[in-house]
């Protein structure tokens, strides 16, 4: 299987793009995250086209995330359970909405559970967001948790934008973000305590950094200047992850009129 996952920031915008990928890469799976359309508005005449099954849930044109697959799409799960919700109209108030912003979805693909997750920005260390940030990777650490004491030999992959620079190699300049998000050390912690449950970043070990990104913000030339982070990830269970046989992140994929800001990863499992 060839899983991929990509912040497309506007599927309607990008389609030719994602589908041209999905061809050129022999991609059986993608994970989406930021579509940006209710899903009356995605397309899936043109992954229907490709021979590509679809599950979205996008409630507005913020957000949103999908999953195609091209070996089965069972099991449509939205959101994860207790999935916690953010009222942007309370101003620092958190619910226990399981959806308010379309952040998770989650389907079983050839055998495997794949999660495409949207991980909150955090906006500003002292942003009500933040703790909404760390608050839902808690609860997703928590259910990834308990799925692997269930069943270690589940096959899962927790994919997609984490809005997290896990480590001073993946980010352009670690002074420049000293007091931002995706550095702090809270949420640093949160990505690796993800890593403690038992599931593993299996991209890395094929793309080595420093210097290695998934995203470059579309000012200041960042990416012409290989200023970029790295925070898109496909994490495996114990199980899946080694069947890893390859993995990479297309990073002509932010080149030219219309990218992303966001490049997509791929990994290739065996069985």
């Amino acid at each position: 299987m060839r899983l991929a996952t990509w912040n497309v920031n506007s599927v309607r915008s990008r389609i030719d793009r994602v589908t041209a990928f999905l061809d050129r890469h022999d991609i059986d799976v993608l994970a989406i995250q930021e579509t940006k359309c209710r899903d009356d508005q995605f397309p899936y005449e043109q992954f229907d086209a490709a021979g590509y099954e679809v599950a979205h849930v996008g409630l507005n044109q913020w957000n949103g995330v999908a999953i195609v697959s091209r070996v089965g799409l069972d099991d449509v799960e939205v959101a994860f359970p207790d999935q916690p919700g953010f009222d942007k109209n309370a101003g620092d108030s958190l619910i226990d909405s399981p959806v308010v912003e379309a952040r998770a979805i989650g389907a079983t693909c050839g055998g495997v559970r794949v999660w495409s997750l949207y991980v909150p920005n955090g906006r500003a260390l002292d942003d009500p967001h933040y703790a909404y940030k760390l608050d839902w990777l808690s609860t997703l650490r928590a259910g990834a948790t308990r799925w692997l004491a269930e069943d270690p030999a589940a096959r899962i992959a927790l994919v997609g934008d984490w809005n997290i620079a896990p480590t001073d190699d993946d980010v352009w300049s670690p002074d420049f973000f000293t007091g931002k998000t995706h550095t702090s050390d809270a949420e640093r912690a949160a990505f690796q305590a993800m890593l403690d449950t038992g599931f593993r970043d299996v991209v890395r070990p094929f793309t080595p950094g420093p210097g290695v990104y998934t995203y470059w913000d579309y000012t200041q030339l960042r990416f012409p200047r290989k200023e970029g982070m790295r925070i898109d990830f496909i994490l495996a269970s114990p199980a899946l992850a080694d069947q890893v046989k390859d993995a990479a992140i297309d990073r002509e994929e932010r080149k030219g009129k219309g990218a992303s800001d966001h490049a997509p990863v791929i990994a290739e499992f065996t069985g």
